[in-house]
């Protein structure tokens, strides 16, 4: 049995503890949140103890660290559990200064520990099958990528003032699954964006709305549309067209039933948000990190995979602010 510190006891730290929990080899040890009553029901609820960040990493019966606190600190806390020889579980991002990004990343490797950055959309078993499908070679050499991904409402100015842009924040999914899907770095990326959702995105020197072309060694060119608002749910899908057919993965609904009638057919929306739409994900990639703790397997996505999203988000920003396609 692995014991596990989970740093973060909100919204991300709470969808975490629960497949911690419910994996029979881990165990929810610890949780430290510098926000007592957040981290208090937490530890309540599975009976976990509530640490310091230098309590925890200090702790030898702590064998692995779940990091989903606030980005800011994540890049830090990779190098505590680092030095003090926790494997590594960090949502994504390491952090939103690709030069700090760079020197956690040393650091990791100094130690030579394993650390799994947490994209999530990787282990969708939908979008997997795409991936596997494509790798056994069904539809032949990959010639265009779409990828949809619309949120159902903005997030308030005040997360979108630290949340680095949309490009950092939300894009930075997309890019990291273009390069999964593809197998390849792109060579050049062009992007633009509007704001068009919400005026207070805008002033706060951000857009909502974005539409992003990536250019691949192969020939493939992936397009990846993105908007901050979905009246109609959370819109997720992937279509992936090759010389000899087509994958495509569409929305995971709420429900699978169908009317039919004279005036037409009624289907349901997608899921509202992520956290219903990847929940398989989330498990899917734990169940990945405890084959990482128990010497099964390495990291899938490791923190150049989280170093490369980055940087294709900030070249998404240089073309934006230039109009230009920008070389990678």
């Amino acid at each position: 049995m692995f014991n596990i510190a989970l740093f973060g006891a909100g919204r991300i730290g709470q969808v975490h503890s629960v497949n911690i929990t419910n994996h029979k080899e881990t165990c929810l040890y610890s949780v430290v949140d510098p926000h007592q009553k957040s981290a208090e029901l937490l530890a309540q609820k599975y009976q976990a103890k509530i640490q310091t960040i230098e309590q925890a990493m200090s702790d030898p019966k702590i064998d692995g660290v779940l990091i989903a606190s606030a980005t800011n600190t994540h890049a830090s806390l990779i190098e505590l559990a680092a030095k003090h020889r926790k494997k590594i579980f960090c949502e994504k991002p390491v952090h939103l200064d690709i030069e700090r990004v760079r020197h956690c990343l040393k650091t990791v490797e100094q130690y030579q520990i394993p650390l799994f950055v947490g994209f999530n959309r990787r282990y969708d078993p939908q979008f997997r099958r795409v991936k596997t499908l494509f790798d056994t070679g069904t539809i032949g050499k990959a010639e265009s990528l779409l990828i949809t991904s619309r949120d159902p409402s903005p997030p308030s100015v005040e997360y979108v003032k630290v949340s680095g842009g949309m490009f950092r924040d939300m894009t930075i999914h997309d890019f990291d699954m273009a390069r999964f899907i593809i197998g390849e770095e792109p060579y050049s990326i062009y992007a633009q964006g509007s704001n068009l959702v919400d005026p207070a995105i805008g002033q706060a020197g951000d857009i909502d709305t974005a539409f992003i072309v990536m250019k691949f060694p192969s020939g493939a060119i992936a397009a990846i549309t993105n908007s901050r608002r979905s009246g109609y749910g959370y819109d997720q899908r992937i279509e992936l067209h090759g010389e000899k057919g087509l994958l495509s993965a569409g929305n995971i609904k709420e429900n699978s039933v169908e009317l039919w009638e004279n005036s037409g057919c009624l289907t349901a929306k997608p899921e509202h948000f992520f956290l219903q739409r990847y929940r398989e994900a989330y498990i899917a990639e734990w169940d990945h990190f405890v084959d990482v703790m128990a010497d099964r397997a390495i990291p899938e996505c490791s923190g150049s995979d989280g170093e490369q999203a980055l940087y294709l988000a900030d070249k998404a920003f240089e073309s934006l602010r230039s109009g230009k396609e920008v070389r990678l």
